[in-house]
């Protein structure tokens, strides 16, 4: 009698312990069916094989469930001539397609690829192999949520540039919070926000004001291109780029919803330039900042300058093209598009002088 009593009692624990579990995930408000993208401007990983997705067009955040994506590996991917595989596989032509960005899933190394085409349609793409397989986005489990304030979608700037592509600049997943860069329709229009993961009601968001060295002056308008969240002495940080290039670090306690905040430009990269993506790579206790460009190599900065410099860029750089504060190296590699972590190493959309688009893994020997 004691052990079946003890057996019930067992049998009732572990159902209970199944339901927290169940009630806990973070894909409790997960509904199957087409969630309405629009869009796909950034994309980053959570936890669970949730992934985030930036939709511009729509003003929206999107979560995902790619869990049940079976892992592949991923250590020897090389595929060349990228753009034209999936023109091909999409029936049309290299030049109506844009890619936008490139994810890895932390948990298994998978690679997804988001690309716009022309007629208007988002596609996601997983790389198996050297291979691509497009994914469905009309029946998938997810979650979503609005963007309060976005830039108008007929909003222009003053070379008559669309601007609502920079509704979601950039997106993160941080501490049970979903970050992103861009632009409100508010007075100052370059925002951060912080949404709470599962997504709810309350959405913070404050704007940001950084001095921009190459212009020699504060500015509140440029969205922050590309960012990540991470730890500087100890506590964290936001590491962000501007185009022109700015790169700037702010503190997560000082950013408050609804206030004004001013960052702190801890070097000047060089004008005529835009950062289009930012991963820390680490080797040991050895922490580096990696920046992908429009027109520069891939820059490695050590986080051990990044947190020794304890100055701010204040006065101009008017030397065009000229570099100040936190020192860098530039990498032997050029034209690199699309870059994140994976594994120990890291993972590249780049583009060759002959044409060639590739994706493939960089040398972990830069970091050594």
């Amino acid at each position: 009698m004691k052990t079946l009593i003890t057996l019930v009692l067992s049998l009732i624990l572990s159902f209970t312990a199944s339901l927290v579990k169940a009630d806990s995930s973070l894909k409790v408000n997960f509904v199957i069916g087409d969630p309405g993208i629009t869009s796909i401007n950034s994309m980053t990983f959570g936890p669970e094989g949730i992934l985030f997705i930036g939709d511009s067009k729509s003003a929206q955040i999107i979560a995902i469930d790619l869990s049940e994506h079976p892992k592949v590996d991923n250590s020897k991917v090389n595929i060349d001539l990228l753009d034209k595989l999936i023109a091909d596989m999409l029936g049309t032509a290299t030049d109506q397609i844009q890619i936008t960005d490139m994810v890895v899933n932390p948990e298994n190394n998978n690679i997804y690829i988001s690309v716009n085409h022309s007629s208007g349609t988002p596609v996601l793409l997983r790389v198996d192999g050297n291979n691509l397989k497009q994914i469905s986005l009309a029946v998938v489990s997810h979650s979503k949520t609005s963007i309060t304030d976005p830039i108008a979608i007929d909003a222009k700037d003053k070379r008559g540039r669309e601007l609502r592509k920079w509704a979601v600049a950039d997106i993160k997943y941080d501490s049970g919070k979903v970050l992103l860069s861009g632009l409100s329709n508010k007075e100052f229009a370059s925002t951060f926000r912080a949404i709470d993961f599962p997504f709810t009601d309350k959405q913070n968001y404050g704007s940001l004001e950084i001095y921009h060295a190459a212009h020699g002056q504060y500015e509140t308008h440029a969205p922050i291109k590309t960012f990540l969240a991470t730890k500087i002495k100890g506590n964290p940080h936001i590491v962000a780029g501007y185009t022109c290039t700015p790169l700037v670090v702010l503190p997560m306690d000082k950013i408050k919803p609804g206030e004004h905040h001013k960052g702190r430009t801890v070097a000047e990269l060089g004008s005529g330039n835009s950062p289009l993506d930012m991963i820390e790579i680490k080797n040991g206790e050895k922490r580096y900042l990696l920046i992908a460009n429009t027109n520069r190599p891939l820059m490695k900065m050590d986080f051990t300058d990044l947190e020794a410099y304890e100055d701010a860029i204040t006065t101009p750089v008017t030397k065009k093209g000229a570099a100040a504060g936190v020192a860098y190296v530039n990498l032997p590699y050029v034209n690199v598009l699309q870059l994140d972590k994976m594994g120990d190493a890291f993972l590249m959309i780049k583009r060759e002088a002959t044409g060639n688009l590739l994706l493939r893994t960089g040398n972990s020997w830069w970091f050594k």
